[in-house]
């Protein structure tokens, strides 16, 4: 018997009847030989650790805009929070907390220059839906190891893809993930906001304080326990009305008094015009577009889907060095 094989029948012994054992997976679309020390999930999940598309997480925003202090949320910190919150429910739940692990790790890969501003801006010059989640599901399937994919299992994508608030996963894992991503961001954008002087505890209306605590940790907590507590043995995650109500209350103050801060948003206009007008230089000079997404539209995918794909994936600062080379002018040097 291999390690995979003791490590699925240890599944199979201790996790959930509802857990979604690797066995169990409805699998790749191209099949592979099994590893004989990981199961299928576990590879899932060192694929998107070792992919370039979650490093380039690292530079991207979360809410505030390329802040200078060394303490703010990037798109890579979110991520990593929203990893090890669904990983607690997980397995406290007996679900299989290698699913989580890789769905919630691999959830934002598709995400833009300049957070939800850069999506905002795609979308809008796109003549298609642009959408992160749908772009993460693109990149894990098509963009990386130069269009070769990921070759992720079903569940892993399916997470991924139905992560966001409007759509639902079918295992309960992605469904801890898309619950996860919730406090994750209600946590950390609070905790970035009274750090930056846009808000204090104290802002927070008394009715969700009084529901969830007065502190990022007792929110966390209230969460957590509230969750474990109304899922445990149930075919469902679940949390009581009253916690529910006060995470649509807070993520609705948050939208408020931090996401349509126009304080905060400043330089949000300017962040979605650079987007755009690379999109449309790009567009016009196809040439100068790397090899594997000129490859990509030389094989049959439309210009503005490959357009999309490199403007998409650029870090933040990328997009501003390079909006700089091709935008603003350069002193003339002296021989």
């Amino acid at each position: 018997m291999t390690i995979r094989e003791m490590l699925e029948e240890r599944e199979e012994m201790i996790l959930s009847p509802y857990a979604s054992l690797a066995k169990n997976s409805k699998g790749r679309d191209v099949p592979e030989t099994e590893c004989d020390i990981r199961t299928v999930y576990q590879r899932d999940r060192d694929r998107i650790v070792h992919c370039k598309a979650f490093r380039r997480l690292k530079d991207k925003t979360q809410v505030f805009l390329m802040p200078e202090g060394d303490h703010y949320r990037t798109r890579l910190t979110h991520t990593l929070e929203v990893s090890q919150i669904a990983r607690t429910i997980s397995k406290a739940l007996r679900l299989n907390e290698d699913l989580t692990e890789a769905i919630a790790l691999g959830h934002d890969l598709g995400h833009t220059p300049f957070g939800h501003a850069g999506e905002r801006a795609l979308n809008s010059v796109c003549p298609f839906r642009f959408k992160h989640n749908e772009q993460s599901v693109r990149t894990v399937e098509k963009l990386e190891r130069d269009g070769n994919g990921l070759n992720l299992t079903w569940e892993v994508r399916n997470g991924i893809l139905n992560h966001q608030i409007s759509r639902m996963p079918d295992t309960l894992e992605g469904k801890i993930v898309r619950l996860s991503d919730k406090i994750a961001y209600i946590h950390h954008d609070m905790d970035d906001a009274v750090r930056a002087g846009v808000l204090t505890e104290m802002d927070v209306p008394a009715d969700i304080r009084a529901v969830l605590g007065c502190t990022p940790g007792d929110r966390l907590d209230a969460f957590l326990h509230d969750i474990i507590t109304n899922s445990t043995d149930k075919n469902d995650i679940c949390m009581t009305e009253s916690v529910a109500k006060a995470m649509r209350d807070i993520r609705t103050f948050m939208f408020e008094r931090v996401y349509t801060n126009p304080d905060i948003k400043a330089e949000e206009g300017k962040a979605e015009a650079l987007v755009c007008t690379l999109y449309d230089y790009y567009l016009h000079h196809p040439d100068k577009l790397p090899e594997e997404n000129r490859k990509m539209a030389d094989e049959g995918e439309s210009l503005e889907r490959c357009v999309c794909d490199f403007v998409g994936a650029m870090t933040d600062r990328f997009a501003i060095l390079t909006y700089n080379e091709l935008f603003v002018p350069k002193s003339w040097e002296m021989i």
